[in-house]
């Protein structure tokens, strides 16, 4: 009798072992492991995606490694002479593969005859790596590779009621709605400190959909061609610039390309402050101005 207990009570302990190394396991497999370098998640881009201010890099969001995943959430402000945008959102990366991304964007005028404008939009993306490493093919120019989407959704026009403006259809777009496609490729180098990379957005959105998608002068899906270029001072600030070419598909908005220039300060991998000054254009013909003006980002995550 005496030795079945003995029995039974060493197999109890076994399998209490082996439930606690499990569950050591899935409570490691479930803490974020932040094993990627400093500032190689990029920062919350306008419309949400991992990358630049402007534009989508191909590194996927967070500090997750292939075997985790990462997290954070953003708030952005951009100010210029007669507007106002803020972006606000969550993004995940999962298994430095895949990145998921929320956003929601609100636009507003400062100056009439735009002064009550309100136009708001949200915006749900996808990214996924399909080739090549930014960090670890250093012996090779292969770059890292990602595609993505981005579904977007604009609300409606405020404010203009009295004009018996309601719709981004009444301004000419020809949809409300619509999706972004991008491929993008970004290449570190880490012995020169730079950052590089290229993507080529087919879309029809009209200021990233603010004023909707296609219009009365063009209805189809053109290439844009995206650029950033980062300067890595060292491993917590980096200073580069950006540029966004932009689709002319309104009549009622002689829309220009994007620029700005920025520096990105990653005071730990939790947190990151962006601040930039953006060329962004005219934005409508009711206020024919090249908007400038100042681009402040805050990332929180892991």
């Amino acid at each position: 009798m005496m030795q079945m207990k003995n029995k039974f009570v060493a197999l109890a302990l076994s399998g209490s072992s082996v439930f606690c190394m499990q569950a050591s396991l899935a409570q490691d497999m479930l803490k974020p492991d932040m094993g990627k370098l400093t500032a190689t998640g990029g920062v919350s881009q306008l419309e949400g995606a991992g990358g630049g201010g402007l534009t989508p890099w191909a590194l996927i969001t967070g500090y997750g490694t292939r075997d985790s995943y990462g997290a954070n959430a953003h708030y952005t402000q951009v100010n210029t002479q007669d507007y106002s945008l803020k972006t606000y959102g969550v993004a995940v990366g999962i298994a430095d593969r895949v990145e998921l991304s929320l956003a929601s964007q609100e636009f507003t005028g400062s100056q009439a005859p735009l002064n009550a404008l309100n136009i708001k939009q949200d915006i749900l993306g996808v990214k996924v790596k399909v080739a090549g490493d930014a960090v670890y093919d250093q012996d090779s120019w292969m770059p890292q590779i990602a595609v993505g989407a981005m579904y977007k959704r604009n609300k409606g026009i405020g404010g203009l009621g009295a004009l018996g403006v309601t719709n981004v259809k009444q301004l000419g777009a020809k949809d409300d709605s619509g999706v972004d496609y991008y491929f993008s490729a970004t290449k570190i180098l880490l012995e020169q400190s730079l950052l590089l990379n290229g993507t080529v957005r087919m879309t029809k959105a009209n200021q990233m959909g603010i004023l909707g998608f296609g219009g009365d002068k063009k209805d189809s899906y053109k290439p844009m061609l995206e650029t950033s270029v980062a300067y890595l001072i060292n491993r917590k600030l980096a200073v580069g610039a950006e540029y966004r070419m932009k689709p002319r598909n309104l009549g009622v908005d002689n829309e220009k390309d994007y620029y700005d220039v920025f520096v990105a300060w990653f005071p730990t991998k939790n947190v990151s402050v962006t601040a930039a000054y953006a060329t962004l254009g005219d934005i409508t013909i009711f206020n024919p101005k090249n908007q400038r003006g100042w681009y402040l980002s805050l990332q929180a995550g892991f």
